[in-house]
């Protein structure tokens, strides 16, 4: 696995030299994009916009549009010296409780390894973080963004949960809800006894991308030469009247 930074996680004066890797991945169809009528496959490029020619990767930079037409070009080197400590490190600002923390605002999780240097500061920090039952905020640069992020210790790992800003969740302002007090009280327990039907305890190894598969079939098919079968059907919304016999049937099916 390719270390995606490397750097300091900086605990008050304390600097533990880590290597940061993604914590997940993608499992993607590979699909072609092509040209409909002969399937002629398509190639996205890079092109000057006034001349019309191919740019290689090794020949494109990075600028700054500062009056119409001028640019100023920055380098690896110029984001690194905007604020060097930053660009270095992964600075723990606050100890938070997890909870006060709304899951909308968890994006990225990354890996922290420590150097051979940091182990024992690298150890110090996660048993300590795990004792005080708290999380570390975290401030951090990547990919030429300042982000933030939480610092916990999951067994013998500390991992960076990248988060979103406040000013990048979007505003609810304009969806429409409705009231608690549309449904009555003898729902709500029904429901809830739906609920504690079908609770058990969390594993995460139970959940896979089962659609995936399901496209996996259609292509089957269709390399066969074969009709394609349609699975399943458009659900149809459900008759308010109809609630509570819906609730006892889903209940009566679990048990089944």
């Amino acid at each position: 696995m390719k270390a995606l930074w490397k750097g300091a996680i900086s605990f008050g004066l304390v600097n533990i030299p880590v290597r940061m890797f993604s914590a997940s991945q993608t499992h993607n169809l590979d699909l072609d994009m092509l040209r409909k009528g002969d399937l002629c496959e398509v190639r996205f490029k890079k092109v000057c916009k006034d001349d019309g020619k191919e740019i290689p990767y090794e020949n494109i930079v990075k600028g700054y549009k500062y009056t119409d037409g001028d640019y100023i070009m920055l380098t690896n080197k110029d984001f690194e010296s905007a604020n060097v400590e930053k660009t270095n490190t992964i600075e723990i600002i606050h100890f938070v409780d997890e909870k006060e923390i709304d899951s909308i605002y968890f994006e990225k999780p990354y890996y922290l390894e420590p150097d051979k240097t940091g182990a024992k500061p690298y150890a110090l920090l996660r048993e300590a973080i795990k004792k005080s039952k708290k999380v570390g905020v975290a401030r951090f640069v990547i990919k030429s963004r300042e982000h933030i992020g939480v610092i916990k210790p999951s067994n013998d790992l500390i991992i960076l949960n990248q988060l979103r800003y406040q000013d990048e969740i979007r505003s609810h302002k304009g969806i429409e809800t409705p009231s608690a007090k549309s449904v009555t009280a003898k729902e709500i327990d029904m429901a809830n006894a739906l609920i504690k039907q079908l609770s058990y305890k969390f594993n995460p190894k139970e959940y896979k991308d089962t659609y995936i598969e399901e496209l996996r079939k259609i292509i089957d098919q269709k390399t066969k030469g074969e009709k394609v079968k349609r699975v399943g059907k458009t659900p149809k919304p459900t008759n308010v009247k109809n609630l509570m016999t819906l609730l006892k049937k889903s209940m009566d099916k679990k048990a089944a």
